[in-house]
């Protein structure tokens, strides 16, 4: 979503020689050191707090801060416009991005557990159906992540709407499956499936998909979606930006919006049993006085002791003026 304005293996360093093809004239020059090579990228990250205004500030009502940064990386100018994200076990991070891109890192920690940086990341292209690489806006939008119960991910694409299924295994290609019969042109084709999250806890081969106006599909591999009735909408002047589902299948749903010359606003809200008889249990909201911007991506982790933690990622648009920030909250869901 654009405010108007299989699980991947880090790329080793690969020592090279630049070899220049000299004319007679010319004078070789070699680097002094190896070159890196393949995949791999440099990032750079600072701690960002809850507010701004007031570092003491640590929760938003139940929602209790556990750190943040701002990633950056001087290396590469990829490295923009993530749009969801995946966790994987041993603290590793998949996000997908408004070029065709995959980015993975490890999320690093402070004594006290909470985030403080990512490493060891790595960038490299999505493939398309034809095994080539996806490059720009439009075939490589990719807006939705998320990861089936045997490792495969699944990718929602806008503009050039679709979800593909891509099996595990090198250099297999992409499938699609069902997506909603929804009008998602909009504005250059920028209505599109925002929203992606397996659902395991009520189908083997289910997931939810989120439409940027706001309804929310239930939907099988090969078989369809419907639209769900009685999930929460957005609220005026929002639009759905992510979903992911929790450890009991609750379905947690990111609205955002952007106001110019304001600045953005989230409101993050857990539903449980969402397909039968949905319930809020739980919601909080940033507004610009904290440290928010075009939050896009959303995932949850279930820690020891019961508790949540929850990541937001954002969406820089490519643009000076946005950061892309990794921020986590702990929550206690109700007994």
């Amino acid at each position: 979503m654009k405010h108007r304005r299989w699980m991947a293996i880090p790329g080793a360093l690969v020592a090279a020689t630049l070899t220049l093809a000299a004319c007679v004239t010319a004078r070789v020059v070699l680097p002094a050191a190896p070159v890196a090579g393949g995949p791999a990228v440099a990032v750079q990250t600072a701690p960002v707090p809850l507010d701004p205004a007031d570092p003491t500030r640590t929760a938003i009502g139940d929602f209790r801060y556990a750190g943040g940064v701002a990633v950056s990386s001087v290396e590469t100018s990829r490295l923009h416009g993530l749009s969801d994200l995946i966790l994987s076990p041993g603290g590793r991070i998949t996000a997908v991005s408004d070029d065709g891109d995959l980015f993975t890192a490890s999320l690093t920690f402070d004594a006290a557990g909470r985030l403080a940086g990512v490493t060891d990341a790595a960038l490299r292209p999505l493939m398309g159906a034809d095994g080539k690489a996806l490059q720009g806006k439009d075939s490589g939008d990719a807006e939705g992540l998320t990861i089936l119960g045997d490792g495969e991910i699944m990718v929602s694409f806008e503009r050039s709407h679709r979800i593909w299924r891509y099996p595990t295994g090198a250099g297999r290609r992409p499938v699609p499956v069902a997506m909603p019969a929804a009008d998602m042109s909009g504005q250059r084709n920028n209505n599109g499936m925002e929203g992606l999250a397996a659902a395991p806890s009520i189908s083997a081969d289910g997931y939810w998909v989120g439409i940027e106006p706001g309804s929310i599909w239930f939907c099988r591999l090969q078989i369809d979606c419907k639209d769900i009735a009685g999930l929460p909408g957005p609220p005026a002047g929002f639009r759905l930006s992510s979903l992911t589902t929790g450890p009991g299948g609750e379905l947690v749903v990111l609205h955002h919006s952007y106001l110019p010359g304001t600045g953005s606003r989230i409101q993050v809200t857990i539903v449980a049993d969402p397909k039968v008889s949905p319930r809020v249990i739980g919601r909080f909201a940033m507004s610009p006085s904290s440290t928010v911007d075009n939050f896009e991506g959303i995932a949850v982790e279930q820690r020891s002791g019961g508790d949540w933690r929850i990541y937001l990622l954002s969406d820089d648009n490519f643009s000076a003026s946005q950061r892309t920030l990794l921020i986590a909250f702990d929550w206690t869901p109700p007994k």
